[in-house]
């Protein structure tokens, strides 16, 4: 069956698409659109998912709840949302029926149509990471519309990448971020420059090992047109460039903090510089703004902006829509955000830390710091955090169901270090309250409270913008 979607007649091509959350019933619209016979599979079946389901069928797709796994009898395609893991039994009954799976990233990539300006559909400029995906395609989305491109962010963050292929106006060049769930259902992926920025492990559970974690992650740079780019800082990404089966004339490119070699982009007296997209890089360099003109100026915030000029300037962007469209920029909500500065301490939100690499970068920001941190630690270790962070600890305040863990470390690599735990058995706001005035006692003038857990949130707080939410909400509160 697989040859029979190499190229699909839509029109009556049986489809089943894992997963009634948002990519999934984007999914199913869509190929419904197209005329395919849609069939939506998933295990759960409460209240809420009755619902969506019943607007689906109003539309002639047959959902199927309660059962995510069983292939119903003829299907040629499944469509699964990224959360689906890769031993799931529907994916299993597909092997064994030789039915292709694939994932909104390509479906959508399957889906691209010309461009009416080039004949070419929109070039893609990828994104992938443990830490800072995000926050990086948005400033590449920035910087490309400062360019004077329409452009979007999309994938895991924005637009949906479904929506943006076959958006009636369409896109001149999309700036796409990828999970690696996304990256390992695209096997057909080919984009224009793909950067990866860091790894660590995540979601190995999901994956399997790190190994396979990091293989899917370098799915990214597979067939890359013209430049792939590396974190100078992280020799995995550079490893899994080497590995990579790229097109003809494409470059690697490196990014990093420190003076540029020739092929990279860096920081020089404050200044970022490239030394890749210039036409005599080996004795000349491009000013592309200042680490002032990235907000906020923290170093791993400063990498990310490096990398999304890496790419804006792959795609032909000129030094100045780089400048710009990073002065532009806005960080989301709950990433190393500014809140209050009370009585000579600052107070930073950064609740999007939910592991500990992205911890690590945000601890290595401030000095001295009074850390909030606990939570879910979903597997996560903490010595190898809690001893680089060690000498920028004032204190630490604990919180949630694996603080323990975070307790240990420090008794191991930090013993010094005064531990506080005031919210024991409390979540929600009532602990919030408690948790910053813990902090705001153990701070002194100079000091940065800082909330980055380390962790997921959900044992206390609804999700992690809610837990940054509430933190902002006690720290005003602390204003007489």
């Amino acid at each position: 069956m697989g040859d029979q979607v190499n190229n699909p007649e839509w029109a009556g091509l049986p489809v089943v698409v894992a997963g009634l959350g948002l990519s999934g019933i984007s999914a199913a619209r869509v190929l419904h659109g197209l005329g395919a016979h849609v069939t939506v599979v998933d295990g759960g079946d409460g209240p809420g998912l009755a619902a969506k389901a019943a607007a689906l069928t109003e539309q002639g797709v047959t959902v199927r709840l309660g059962d995510g796994a069983t292939l119903p009898p003829g299907t040629a395609l499944v469509v699964t949302s990224p959360g689906w893991a890769p031993d799931s039994p529907l994916f299993a009954a597909a092997a064994a029926a030789d039915v292709p799976v694939w994932g909104d990233v390509e479906l959508a990539w399957r889906l691209r149509t010309p461009h009416p300006a080039t004949g070419e559909p929109a070039p893609w400029l990828a994104v992938t990471g443990t830490n800072g995906k995000t926050t990086t395609v948005q400033m590449l989305a920035s910087i490309l519309t400062a360019a004077g491109r329409r452009t979007a962010a999309v994938g895991n963050v924005g637009v949906s990448v479904l929506d943006a292929v076959l958006a009636e106006e369409p896109y001149d060049v999309l700036a796409v971020e990828l999970s690696s769930y996304q990256l390992h259902w695209a096997p057909s992926l080919r984009v224009h420059s793909a950067a990866v920025l860091n790894l660590a492990p995540d979601h190995l559970d999901w994956h399997g090992s790190m190994e396979a974690y990091a293989a899917d992650k370098g799915r990214i740079y597979q067939g890359n047109q013209v430049a792939c780019v590396y974190n100078l800082a992280d020799p995995a990404t550079e490893a899994l460039v080497r590995e990579a089966d790229v097109e003809e004339g494409c470059r690697a490119v490196g990014f990093g903090l420190d003076a540029p070699a020739v092929s990279n982009l860096g920081v020089v007296d404050g200044l970022l510089v490239d030394r890749a997209f210039v036409a005599d890089r080996a004795n000349s360099a491009a000013e592309l703004g200042a680490v002032a003109d990235v907000n906020p100026p923290a170093p791993h915030n400063v990498t990310n902006a490096l990398a999304a000029a890496a790419l804006a300037r792959a795609y032909g962007v000129d030094a100045k829509a780089v400048r710009d469209g990073l002065r532009a920029f806005t960080p989301d909500a709950h990433r190393i955000a500014h809140v209050a500065e009370l009585d000579g301490v600052t107070y930073v939100d950064d609740s999007k830390a939910t592991n500990t690499h992205a911890a690590a970068a945000s601890l290595a920001a401030y000095r001295p710091v009074v850390w909030i941190a606990g939570g879910l630690a979903k597997g996560a270790t903490f010595d190898e955090l809690v001893a680089d962070a060690a000498p920028r600890l004032r204190a630490a305040v604990l919180i949630g169901q694996d603080r323990q863990l975070i307790r240990e470390a420090l008794e191991r690599h930090a013993p010094e270090v005064p531990v506080l735990e005031p919210a024991p058995g409390q979540t929600g706001a009532e602990a919030m309250t408690a948790i910053v005035a813990a902090a705001a006692a153990a701070a002194e003038k100079g000091d940065t409270v800082l909330l980055a857990p380390a962790c997921a949130s959900m044992d206390m707080f609804t999700n992690y913008g809610e837990r940054g939410d509430l933190f902002a909400a006690a720290v005003r509160a602390l204003q007489p």
